[in-house]
């Protein structure tokens, strides 16, 4: 873990083939590029410890994938503010956020719920959490995580120190990203009809039912 850190730092400190190219070709060149690219972020994947990669489909579903060869493991991993990121799907185009209620869902704009703060936990993982949203008593983080089976878990319901939060992110290469335009929440409801964004919510809701189901089979036999 320690190795991958000060291959992510390096990574970061390094000019992008862009860059250089702009270099080569004149000065007239790198400023156009500076001026359309302003943030540096990486091309990425990120690695859970249960054993799967996130992925984000076509269709805007989030999910694990244990192919690390699917283009749509890949994300953009672009910095919005201080030790704050966007996770945007690279095939998809759409950013990962996270609601009121706890539930992930993909975004075509992007929007304060698309924020999510990176943190390096004391095992060397990383891990994610929502900006905006955390538990109303004891100000608890609402993170990105995944169950055993991959499937993505509702924010409140992970812990920091369980291993559905960590993640491992395998850096592709360096971009250089246009720092993306913050659009109001009500204004994404109007501008998005797109419905298979939340289908990740309707797994998640639906794997809490069966849950609650068991455990209701479970109390019943044992009465």
């Amino acid at each position: 873990m320690t190795r991958y850190c000060s291959i992510f730092r390096r990574l970061l400190s390094r000019e992008s083939p862009g860059e250089e190219a702009d270099e080569e070709e004149g000065s007239a060149p790198k400023e156009s590029s500076q001026q359309e690219s302003q943030l540096k972020g990486i091309v990425t994947r990120l690695f859970s410890e249960q054993g799967f990669f996130l992925q984000m489909q076509p269709d805007g579903t989030i999910g694990g994938n244990k192919d690390e060869n699917s283009d749509y493991t890949l994300f953009n991993l672009i910095p919005v503010g201080l030790r704050v990121v966007a996770i945007q799907g690279v095939k998809a185009g759409l950013y990962v956020a996270m609601n009121a209620e706890g539930y992930l869902y993909t975004s075509d704009v992007f929007t304060s719920e698309c924020k999510f703060k990176e943190s390096v936990f004391e095992n060397y993982y990383v891990i994610y959490s929502s900006t905006l949203y955390r538990q109303h008593e004891s100000g608890r983080a609402w993170f990105l995580g995944l169950n055993k089976d991959g499937i993505v878990m509702k924010g409140n319901r992970v812990k920091k120190t369980k291993p559905c939060s960590h993640f491992v992110p395998k850096p592709i290469k360096v971009c250089m990203y246009k720092e993306p335009s913050v659009h109001e929440l009500e204004e994404k409801l109007l501008k998005s009809s797109r419905s298979p964004t939340m289908n990740s919510e309707e797994r998640a809701r639906s794997l809490e039912q069966q849950e609650q189901q068991q455990e209701d089979s479970t109390a019943e036999d044992g009465s």
